[in-house]
């Protein structure tokens, strides 16, 4: 089966067709040649795919800008070429399948692509659909979706299929070496832990609240992995030079093997990412998350009610983090076993095991028809 992927802009719609292309080629269904991810130059998949050693090739396009009108003028000219490029691509590779994440580029080529009578479908990581996918469900053959509300938004109920995110099963199939807490880390693997972190990159907001809280995280009968991000790393390092915050807070620039470390921990702070989401539903991870609010739609914070809706995680707002929040809600986790275990049944409630599987299940369906 010919495919080709498209998705753009962040690791929410990277993330998910990575994980579907080690499953294809896991099975046998494709081989390295019959798989072409389609994106732009400047997004993270620029990095991520290539890297990979995934066939790539790029289409130039960007977003209406809502704030400055003129700039649109540039946005339309790119996406008349970008359709152009597309339908280049299209018929130079000769999909039996195209399939769409989210992103301004992957528009581009699925719209143009079901314009071809070539099956198409997408795939909706978030809670809150994305503008390219909304525009494009009016057009593909199937609509794959992992959140209950972004189903709502979709008027053409048919083309729905509850799927889940492919990085659930990804992340299940790894066979991750778990982590060491002792001989990696010096922690005691006998008392509870807790994960903090922002992504690999950090997030500030969770920097700054724990920056506040060490003296207070010092005292608990818990521990304490707090993955600063490579971006925030050294700063924070200097801040602490003279600061004795015991032995039982380890101070990490990120964490490299995640999928090991993740079932050893009692609970974990984090943003509210699709892709996270994934993992930790996956592995049945107690989560307290604290949603980024500088992301479209808000979408992360949709994210993370809906897990609390289903007893998988506690929501703190931005605007509502301070030391007291966060240390009562880190308490409320890691010192009520019952509580933990609850949240813990959860979340693995909500995780989809065959994920990706699922996913491939509808391109057969729809190649077939072809």
């Amino acid at each position: 089966m010919r495919v080709i992927f498209s998705g753009g802009g962040t690791g929410g719609h990277i993330y998910p067709i990575m994980a579907l292309i080690e499953r294809l080629k896991e099975e046998g269904i494709c081989q390295d040649d019959e798989i072409l991810f389609v994106g732009t130059k400047k997004g993270l998949e620029s990095k991520i795919v290539p890297a990979a050693g995934v066939n790539f090739k790029t289409i130039d396009i960007q977003g209406f800008d809502r704030k400055h009108l003129l700039n649109n003028v540039k946005t339309i000219h790119l996406f008349l070429k970008a359709t152009k490029r597309a339908k280049e691509i299209l018929a130079d590779f000769q999909p039996d399948v195209v399939l769409g994440t989210g992103g301004y580029v992957s528009g581009a080529i699925v719209y143009e692509a079901s314009k071809m009578k070539i099956p198409t479908m997408i795939h909706e990581s978030n809670s809150v659909v994305g503008v390219a996918n909304k525009f494009l469900g009016h057009y593909v053959d199937k609509i794959c979706y992992t959140f209950d509300d972004a189903a709502k938004e979709f008027s053409e109920k048919k083309k729905l299929v509850k799927t889940g995110n492919p990085r659930s099963q990804q992340v299940l199939s790894l066979n991750a070496k778990p982590v060491d807490l002792a001989g990696d880390l010096g922690l005691n693997p006998q008392i509870p832990t807790v994960l903090v972190f922002g992504g690999s990159r950090g997030a500030l907001a969770i920097n700054r609240v724990m920056l506040k809280s060490l003296m207070e995280l010092k005292k608990k009968p818990y521990q304490v992995i707090w993955a600063t991000g490579t971006y925030y790393y050294d700063a924070i390092e200097k801040k602490l030079a003279d600061v004795d915050y015991g032995d039982s807070i380890k101070v990490v620039p990120y964490i490299a093997n995640m999928p090991g470390l993740l079932p050893e921990m009692t609970c974990v702070v984090s943003r509210s990412g699709a892709t996270s989401l994934a993992e930790f539903t996956a592995l049945g991870v107690p989560v307290i998350l604290i949603p980024s609010p500088n992301v479209t739609h808000n979408h992360q914070m949709k994210n993370a009610m809906d897990l609390e809706k289903a007893g998988a995680a506690l929501v703190i707002a931005e605007d509502d983090l301070n030391e007291n929040t966060f240390v009562s809600s880190i308490d409320h986790l890691l010192l009520d076993q019952s509580y933990a275990e609850k949240m813990r049944q959860a979340s693995k409630a909500l995780g989809v095991p065959d994920a990706s599987d699922q996913v491939i299940k509808v391109m057969k369906e729809i190649a077939k028809k072809n």
